[in-house]
């Protein structure tokens, strides 16, 4: 990795859940390992690398967290993903208590003993004091981990973000970049917003919409298909309720309609969480199936199974969508960045094929070079 030039890249995490942890060791592991760190996407953007992260503060909501340092609260329960780097002495950073509204779904709460959260006493901050404090703390760049139908948790992060003028990056399926609405109100501000709902590194979406981009590149017809997925951490846990799932849902869903040639009917295309299963921990399992014609009508179905650790799968891609908002601050742009966006996340502003994707993020970058 090329050595930045730049100065670090002062980030706040929204939710220092399994995500959060894999993003902490990851910013701590490339430190410590430089040019030798494995699976690192993109390791030199503009000058920065994933060592330029920063982590100057964390919100959550967890009495496990709140008030601990973000090394602390990396492994604290119910995390339970992979600890693939334990030496976080350089993340000091502290975890402050965020307010609940609906980043708490109320089935969260009902067994203290399994993956459930338990609230803090502290009181929680409100929008004045978090907007005082991400001013205080020179944030540049929020990333957004809440639980998945965090809704107004979300909406309230990103106007405390808008009045700081911190660029957002949106991991999760609250459509903040892809809504025209708020789309506007960044370009207004003059912030910078990446989103929505992060693909994985090498996930089940980005399996998925490979094998439907290569059946349409061979010529074959798909005339219907399914991801199922199943996971034991507490995002599963949370997505059991079906209610908090519409936007998961949809958000899977068109990242892989929009890779088919033509548009399925929505009883022949079936996507999203499946099942919780506490004992797989932080480890998804996804089932992909297709099933589709060959020349003449001849019949061809496609079963592939894909096991993953899901939380670092997804911090790979944190790492590099925070470098690109910084980019984009530094160029003094506004409103969704589309270039940066379309190979990062499931429910971009613009959809684009991900191999197009790909090299539109590199000239993206290298148009300011």
């Amino acid at each position: 990795m090329t050595q930045a030039t730049s100065s670090p890249i002062r980030t706040v995490i929204v939710g220092v859940g399994n995500c959060a942890s894999s993003l902490i060791q990851g910013v701590s592991y490339c430190r410590a390992l430089g040019d030798d760190a494995v699976g690192v996407s993109f390791p030199d953007l503009a000058g920065y690398t994933p060592a330029d992260v920063e982590l100057v503060a964390g919100f959550d909501v967890d009495s496990r967290k709140v008030g601990k340092t973000l090394a602390e609260a990396a492994f604290a329960a119910p995390n339970c993903t992979e600890q693939f780097h334990t030496d976080l002495a350089d993340q000091t950073a502290p975890v402050l208590r965020g307010p609940d509204l609906d980043g708490v779904a109320a089935h969260m709460l009902a067994n203290p003993e399994d993956r459930s959260f338990r609230l803090s006493a502290e009181e929680a901050m409100s929008k004045d004091e978090i907007v005082s404090k991400l001013k205080e703390l020179e944030a540049e760049i929020m990333i957004i981990f809440l639980p998945v139908g965090s809704q107004k948790a979300v909406e309230f992060y990103v106007e405390c973000a808008l009045e700081a003028g911190v660029a957002v990056v949106n991991g999760i399926p609250v459509f903040i970049a892809s809504h025209p609405v708020w789309a506007d109100k960044f370009r207004t501000a003059g912030i910078p917003i990446l989103g929505d709902d992060f693909k994985a590194q090498m996930g089940a979406t980005v399996l998925h919409r490979t094998l439907a981009n290569l059946a349409e590149m061979r010529g074959v017809e798909i005339d219907r298909t399914y991801q199922l997925n199943v996971g034991g951490n507490t995002d599963f846990l949370n997505m059991s309720e079906n209610a908090r799932l519409a936007n998961k849902r949809e958000s899977k869903t068109e990242a892989v309609q929009s890779a088919m040639e033509e548009r399925l009917h929505e009883n022949d295309i079936r996507i999203g969480p499946s099942d919780y299963v506490p004992w797989l921990n932080d480890r998804k399992v996804a089932y992909v199936r297709l099933e589709g014609r060959l020349f003449g009508g001849a019949r061809t179905n496609i079963e592939v199974r894909l096991d993953v650790e899901d939380s670092p799968n997804a911090a790979a891609e944190a790492l590099v969508a925070i470098r690109l908002a910084r980019i984009a601050r530094d160029r003094g742009l506004a409103g969704p960045i589309t270039e940066a966006s379309a190979f990062l996340f499931k429910h971009p502003p613009e959809q684009i094929e991900d191999t197009d994707a790909h090299d539109v993020v590199l000239k993206f970058v290298n148009e300011g070079s």
